[in-house]
């Protein structure tokens, strides 16, 4: 399939909301985009190969072919409720890809020149109004759990003395998925949503930082180990209603949905909205990326123009 020199880079979940925006990147960047999939397509735009990470197969011609390898694969956190077998799938969809990658690079005795995987914020719990780094621990409850087990699993490649890196992602701004997408629905009814009080800290990233961000950690030899993958300013739920209602342009009545609702309609996947989480950017600041969108006003007027 390859063609040319350039550098390959093989995608794991690259049909994802940050997959997609991060294949398209890397590619204007010169390089050459693999993707696992559940089925193989060779003349897609990406090339795809098989996998299954449930039942432990994968083409090795893509892992063999592969400069660098990048992990996003992983269930929707809010897809669905949070059954017991769902928790298991949104852990072992992680953990599993994770393994299948590391057992098949030592099977086949490569050493792509990085690992990079999308981990989550997630992992510090509920922190409140605390400015939160890469050094403090894990929280408490299901997200964190999830998180800490599929940390577990990333901590098994960089063992294998690959350099591993991964990117604890927050909030991706993006009209094509996840938050945004969902916010901005209520606007054509003339309303928008804060929850709770709206005190709790969002922390935030416009989709193309966090992809540049992925291939600022494949070029940078560097970095190793985790970072927060969160623009510089944080803000609170209200605030973050606030500013997406003024950047839409459109007028709407910002009404409470009350966080006892929330916990009845949701369960425990509430923790998804209300959890507070004021992340520190510091780490990756200071080993030299440099953000295009630092302030969430700049990074919604240029999302919702470009429709990206």
């Amino acid at each position: 399939m390859q063609t040319d020199k350039q550098p390959v880079v093989l995608i794991g979940g690259g049909t994802g909301l940050v997959g997609s925006r991060l294949s398209q990147i890397l590619r204007d960047s010169g390089y050459t985009v693999w993707h696992l999939s559940r089925r193989s397509n060779p003349d897609a735009e990406f090339p795809a190969f098989a996998w299954d990470p449930a039942a432990g197969t994968i083409d090795e011609n893509a892992v063999a072919g592969a400069d660098y390898i990048i992990n996003l694969a992983g269930a929707g956190i809010a897809d669905q409720r949070w059954t017991q077998a769902r928790k298991r799938l949104i852990i072992e969809s992680r953990t599993h890809s994770t393994r299948l990658l590391i057992n098949t690079l030592q099977r086949l005795k490569r050493q792509p020149r990085a690992y990079i995987s999308s981990a989550a914020i997630g992992i510090y719990g509920n922190t409140g109004d605390q400015i939160v780094t890469e050094t403090d621990p894990p929280g408490s409850g299901f997200l964190a759990e999830s998180c800490v087990a599929w940390e577990a699993a990333i901590d098994e490649v960089m063992a294998a003395g690959i350099r591993t890196v991964g990117l604890r992602i927050g909030v991706v701004l993006s009209t094509k998925g996840g938050a945004l997408e969902k916010l901005l629905l209520p606007l054509n009814f003339g309303t928008a949503a804060y929850f709770g009080d709206g005190s709790m800290w969002y922390s935030w990233i416009h989709i193309d930082d966090v992809c540049r961000m992925f291939q600022f950690a494949m070029e940078n030899e560097p970095l190793q180990g985790y970072y927060n993958a969160v623009a510089p300013e944080p803000v609170t739920n209200r605030e973050f209603t606030k500013q997406i209602v003024e950047a839409s342009g459109k007028r709407a009545l910002t009404l409470p949905a009350p966080a006892v609702g929330l916990r009845l309609a949701m369960g425990e996947m509430a923790d998804v909205i209300l959890n507070s989480n004021r992340i520190s950017s510091e780490k990756i600041a200071t080993a030299g990326f440099l953000f295009r969108f630092p302030k969430l006003d700049e990074a919604l007027r240029d999302i919702l123009e470009k429709s990206i």
